[in-house]
């Protein structure tokens, strides 16, 4: 049963948010950047030569390695939060200080996907970005 709440919780916040039904609003920072994903899929079209290629290659390697290695961290941290939560009575220092630590793995991957979009960005010429920017708002992603 205990297993069970984060779930719910989950559950009822996203079920929560859909029925606010607001649109959701535009994210300034994603329309500035180019994920790898949409650089590829475009790559003939805005000319990319094969060195950006290989950077763009390179810095998505780095980045998925650094996730990787995150993501088993948190994963660890996550199961000491549920331990810690799961007593008849909870040791809130303890809880706390283990939430920080979460969430501070959960900064560093966030960390690490706008650090490998901007290193992303910063392979693209400007005709590049500008081409990219004009072909995401026609295919509306």
């Amino acid at each position: 049963m205990n297993r069970r709440i984060p779930s719910i919780l989950v559950v009822l916040f996203s079920l929560a948010a859909v029925l606010r039904a607001e649109p959701p609003a535009p994210d300034p920072i994603a329309q500035n950047l180019y994920p790898p994903e949409l650089i590829m899929r475009y790559a003939g079209d805005i000319g990319l030569a094969e060195p950006q290629r290989t950077g763009i290659k390179d810095a998505v390697q780095k980045a998925q390695a650094k996730f990787l290695d995150v993501q088993w961290q948190m994963q660890e941290e996550s199961e000491k939060l549920v331990r810690l939560l799961q007593g008849k009575t909870v040791d809130e220092a303890a809880a706390l200080a283990q939430v920080d630590r979460v969430l501070g793995l959960e900064r560093e991957v966030k960390r690490t996907q706008i650090s490998l979009l901007v290193r992303l960005k910063n392979l693209l010429t400007e005709p590049q970005q500008q081409k990219l920017a004009e072909l995401r708002k026609r295919a509306g992603s």
